[in-house]
């Protein structure tokens, strides 16, 4: 099986998993936490073009674990973490690491934030290198071995 088969078929197992177990997603810090890591990956290569930014919100606005929350309330949020790493990205990774570290005592959320990472990653046909990255990088924010996620 081909490398993007096999990523395909791990995202959409992903998203099965998220899908159950939408009902045990509610908390504001998961919400916030997601929308960190939705805009962390869209950043990834320090920019965010308007397309990719749409793209996302699109994404966000779709995916059936995140409409446990109201729709203009996340793009706000996904909008306020991706201009702060696109006003100063080594500062704003901080601070939005910061954000997606505040679901590590919650397991199932910290697994969750960073399973709506790897398919936002993937959404475009290329989880690249720099995306798995800050995925990686937020495993560590949640105390998660990123071997678990083959990062």
């Amino acid at each position: 099986m081909a490398l993007w088969d096999r990523f395909k078929e791990s995202a959409q197992t992903m998203q099965t998993q998220l899908n159950a177990k939408k009902n045990d997603l509610k908390s504001g810090a998961f919400r916030d936490a997601s929308m960190a890591m939705c805009a962390l990956v869209a950043a990834a290569d320090g920019s965010v073009d308007p397309s990719e930014r749409q793209r996302v919100a699109s994404l966000i606005a779709t995916n059936e674990v995140l409409q446990n929350f109201q729709a203009d309330d996340l793009q706000r949020r996904f909008n306020d973490y991706v201009n702060k790493l696109t006003a100063d990205f080594a500062f704003g990774k901080v601070s939005v690491l910061q954000e997606i570290g505040k679901v590590q005592k919650k397991p199932g959320e910290a697994r969750a934030v960073i399973q709506i990472g790897i398919v936002i990653g993937g959404a475009d046909g290329d989880f690249d290198k720099t995306e798995q990255g800050v995925v990686r990088e937020a495993c560590f924010a949640v105390g998660i071995d990123p071997s678990e996620f083959d990062l």
